[in-house]
């Protein structure tokens, strides 16, 4: 068994959750959230963000508005809908259930 399999699977389980944080934070451009999930070590290409937050956006739990920008055309920012604060809210009570039953496994 590959240990990099493992782990790039465990990323792949927490990139909605952590994408939903973010955007919690503030409305995010998607560069932006690129390089937060990068400073997080969380990394991430634009080949696997983009397909996600338009999955995220079809099930109604983010949507977007564009924005001016100084610096070329204007720029998508994505934001969390009401339906998506209330998911990101079961999410991280799922997230606070699997940590205790890891920590519980791992202190035993």
């Amino acid at each position: 068994m590959n240990v990099d399999n493992v782990k790039s699977q465990m990323r792949k389980g927490m990139l909605e959750y952590c994408i939903m944080l973010l955007l919690h934070q503030e409305p995010a451009y998607a560069s932006d959230i690129i390089m937060k999930l990068k400073d997080a070590r969380l990394i991430v290409v634009e080949g696997t963000l983009y397909p996600l937050l338009t999955r995220l956006k079809n099930d109604d739990l983010l949507n977007y508005e564009w924005v001016e920008s100084t610096q070329g055309p204007p720029r998508k920012y994505y934001r969390l809908t009401e339906k998506g604060e209330v998911f990101l809210g079961e999410l991280e009570s799922a997230w606070g259930e699997l940590n205790e039953t890891v920590n519980h496994i791992a202190n035993k």
